[in-house]
């Protein structure tokens, strides 16, 4: 068993007993979903619009090539570095080399998730530089000293009490103040942030290929200051983001608002096309964009999983998956958690070590009804569990556990002449692992098939 699996497997046993955890979540996601279908309401034919996106994105990554190469000769005509990188390492050293050249101590940053993956606070923070996180969501996490707990709401899990607490404690804050003193209070904390930090570091939701530029959705304007304000801008984006043409963004943004937190559309939306321009009043001066591979490639090159880069981390499949409502985003251990973080995580980080979050999975479907894009997504985690197999990432005991079982299943008579009891005895007893956790199995005295050639016969 693996590290990564021994973690998940703690994490997720105390947060699956954790009432008040579960109670957060659902009270979250329950805002959620009354607001997701007031947002579809824009669609006259949501599934014929979910159907065009997805041929978008199809043909935006089955050239992806062609589309970033053109993004790059465009943007860089208007004076931005691209810089391309192959993994984090080569992407945190970029970073690390633009800061000793501005001889940055201070950095601001917007919401995320490519940051996280290259945990690019810890690096920063290692090597003297302040990274303040602008989101309000991400600032909380920070404060409090971790990770994001889902891909679009960073607090989900956190109550307007613990925050309140939590600023207390951080911030001097009056411990029963209200959303609205709090989320005051961080305004002003982080507004002075902006005017000190000598760069910006934002994500990009897109990458638009026919005009070099990166789009950008917010609902706090935090992303537009982190851009602005500081003599230079990074830009850290997956090279799966891209959009062929500018005039996608008039579905996808609509799209990505409704199944993200069921606005019609969020409230800034963006496009950054290059650093200030002569006869541009305001802007950074210079302006670099990272495109990162980090596994993304071994997806690509993947034809079963390729679909897997469509996704848009609109964070619809977590919302709707009973397990993550279950055991919540840190149990993972990963920065992608959910249904789309166990399909993408075992490609970009290694099968052998993270091959257990595809199995924890009920694989009832409903990411896949949920997803935007028309990802296989249960299917995909099918997928994950047969190449885990044809890999070798299995032991010998389990080969020679589902052999028996298929020879079982393939004869009935077989399965007749255990009763109840003695299977009882083999799955809770005899298999381990079973009753750790999960309740002990409960067989019937006689199955389905007996009961029925008794009343009709054989």
């Amino acid at each position: 068993m693996s590290e990564a699996s021994k973690y998940f497997l703690a994490k997720s046993t105390v947060k699956a007993a954790d009432k008040e955890h579960r109670r957060k979540i659902n009270f979250n996601i329950g805002k959620y979903n009354a607001a997701v279908p007031l947002g579809k309401q824009q669609f006259v034919n949501e599934q014929l619009i979910r159907e065009k996106a997805k041929n978008i994105k199809w043909k935006a990554i089955e050239t992806l090539d062609k589309q970033l190469e053109k993004f790059e000769a465009i943007i860089t005509k208007r004076g931005a570095k691209v810089i391309w990188a192959e993994d984090e390492l080569q992407a945190l050293d970029a970073i690390k080399t633009i800061c000793e050249e501005k001889k940055c101590k201070m950095i601001v940053k917007s919401k995320s998730m490519v940051t996280e993956e290259i945990h690019l606070n810890d690096f920063l923070e290692k090597n003297g530089i302040e990274s303040i996180e602008t989101d309000l969501g991400e600032y909380i996490q920070q404060l409090d000293g971790e990770p994001p707990y889902h891909i679009v709401t960073p607090a989900m899990h956190k109550s307007k009490e613990d925050v309140a607490k939590l600023f207390a404690e951080k911030l001097g804050t009056d411990p029963k103040a209200t959303p609205s003193e709090l989320t005051m209070t961080a305004r002003k904390e982080l507004r002075e942030k902006y005017t000190q930090a000598e760069i910006g570091i934002t994500g990009a939701n897109f990458i638009i290929a026919d005009i070099g530029g990166i789009a950008v959705t917010e609902n706090e304007g935090n992303a537009r200051l982190t851009s602005a304000l500081p003599q230079t801008h990074i830009v850290i984006a997956g090279i799966e983001k891209v959009l062929p043409t500018m005039t996608d963004l008039a579905l996808f943004w609509p799209l990505l608002a409704t199944f993200g937190t069921g606005q019609r559309v969020t409230v800034y939306n963006s496009i950054f096309t290059g650093p200030r321009q002569p006869n541009e009043t305001d802007g950074p001066e210079e302006m670099y964009v990272i495109l990162l591979d980090n596994g993304r490639l071994n997806l690509l090159e993947n034809e079963k999983l390729r679909e897997s880069l469509h996704c848009i981390r609109c964070g619809a499949c977590l919302n709707a998956c009973p397990v993550y409502k279950n055991i919540g985003g840190h149990s993972y251990g990963t920065t992608y958690s959910g249904p789309i973080g166990a399909v993408v995580t075992p490609h970009m980080k290694g099968m052998s070590e993270w091959k257990h979050l595809s199995y924890a999975s009920t694989l009832c479907g409903n990411c896949t009804e949920v997803c935007p894009m028309k990802i296989n997504l249960h299917g995909l985690l099918v997928e994950n569990r047969h190449e885990a197999v044809d890999q070798g990432h299995h032991s010998f005991n389990e080969k020679i556990a589902w052999k028996m079982w298929k020879l079982g299943m393939l004869r009935r008579s077989w399965m007749n002449v255990a009763g109840g009891n003695t299977k009882n005895w083999i799955v809770n007893t005899m298999v381990k692992g079973w009753s750790d956790h999960r309740s002990k199995m409960e067989f019937p005295k006689k199955s389905f098939n007996q009961l029925w050639n008794e009343k009709y016969g054989k």
